[in-house]
């Protein structure tokens, strides 16, 4: 670890220039006596780099020097510097692996190559923080120490021990075979066998992880792709879910989309909407998802979710109207 964050300050110096300590400390998320203890390490290694004192002191390089790294070309550089304003690095707790490697593919490109990947990478926006709507997107929090140990039990394919919050019942340990991990819409999720039989956890939900010594029962190779779609469809042939037929305004056709389970089937109809056959995760969930989208979607079956959508409509009908009446 201390020689990732030594290639890290070296980086940083040689891209930003002078650099206090307290900057170097918030970028490489140490403290300012550590930065100064890896600075005292590196002049004692030969990097030529030097104090200034005053008001606009810190650390810098000699001019000229530079580390040996393995270049990449342009359009390399552009992909992997726009690849860091997504989310999934940090639902798998990479952001600040990502960042570091982030300085080096800067540090790998020609020097008159530096200012052109970075403006080209300013153009791309990938995954903000807000749609135009101004709703905000939701990413799970997984404790830092918890996906550690999770990564690590993934990565050397040893048996996990997690803390695990099932909705409605109380927390429970479990000890698992890790297959793989996958981000979906900022959300991330183990595969995973227990007792040699399919599980797939949300990691948002593992108070606590502990990767064993023992070796997991798992293949050698995996199809993570395949895997995932198979856990879909047995995941989408729950007991409580429901299928429903929505005539939805195309304009709102994306949003009911995102909110569902599925979209298993869809026609335009001859007023230009669109009838959708939509899963959803049960009759609570289509009624939510339906209130949304007001006049612009009618659920056309179940007649239960009609009910349903017809039952609150005229509760708040009725509320309002009183209020109107006083």
């Amino acid at each position: 670890m201390r020689a990732d964050r030594l290639v890290s300050l070296v980086l940083l110096l040689r891209q930003r220039g002078r650099l206090t300590a307290a900057t170097l400390a918030r970028e490489l998320e140490v403290s300012p006596r550590t930065v100064l203890r890896d600075i005292e390490a590196l002049s004692g290694a030969g990097v030529p780099v030097y104090a200034e004192r005053g008001r606009h002191g810190g650390f810098a390089l000699l001019p000229g020097f530079r580390t040996e790294l393995t270049g990449l070309d342009h359009e390399e550089a552009v992909a992997l510097l726009t690849a860091r304003s997504g989310r999934g690095e940090q639902v798998l707790g990479l952001g600040s692996a990502l960042a570091s490697a982030m300085r080096k593919v800067v540090d790998a490109l020609p020097e008159g190559h530096w200012s052109t990947a970075s403006d080209a990478a300013q153009r791309f926006l990938v995954d903000p923080d807000t749609d135009l709507l101004s709703r905000r997107v939701v990413t799970d929090e997984v404790p830092g120490t918890a996906m550690r140990e999770i990564r690590g039990a993934v990565l050397g394919g040893h048996k996990l021990r997690i803390h695990y919050a099932t909705p409605g019942q109380a927390p429970q340990w479990r000890t698992v075979d890790p297959i793989g991990l996958v981000t979906v819409r900022n959300r991330a999720y183990l595969l995973a066998t227990r007792s040699g039989a399919d599980r797939t956890y949300r990691l948002s939900r593992v108070l606590a992880a502990e990767e064993l010594p023992e070796p997991a029962q798992r293949p050698d190779e995996v199809d993570l792709d395949r895997l995932w779609q198979e856990r879909r469809a047995q995941f989408l042939s729950g007991s409580d879910q429901i299928t429903a037929l929505v005539r939805v305004h195309p304009a709102r056709r994306e949003e009911l989309a995102s909110t569902a389970l599925a979209v298993r089937a869809e026609q335009p109809e001859a007023d230009a909407w669109l009838c959708l056959e939509v899963t959803f995760q049960d009759l609570r969930h289509a009624e939510w998802a339906l209130w949304q989208l007001a006049t612009d979607a009618e659920a056309l079956t179940p007649p239960s979710l009609r009910t349903a959508l017809h039952d609150r409509s005229a509760a708040l009908a009725a509320r309002y109207e009183a209020s109107s009446r006083a």
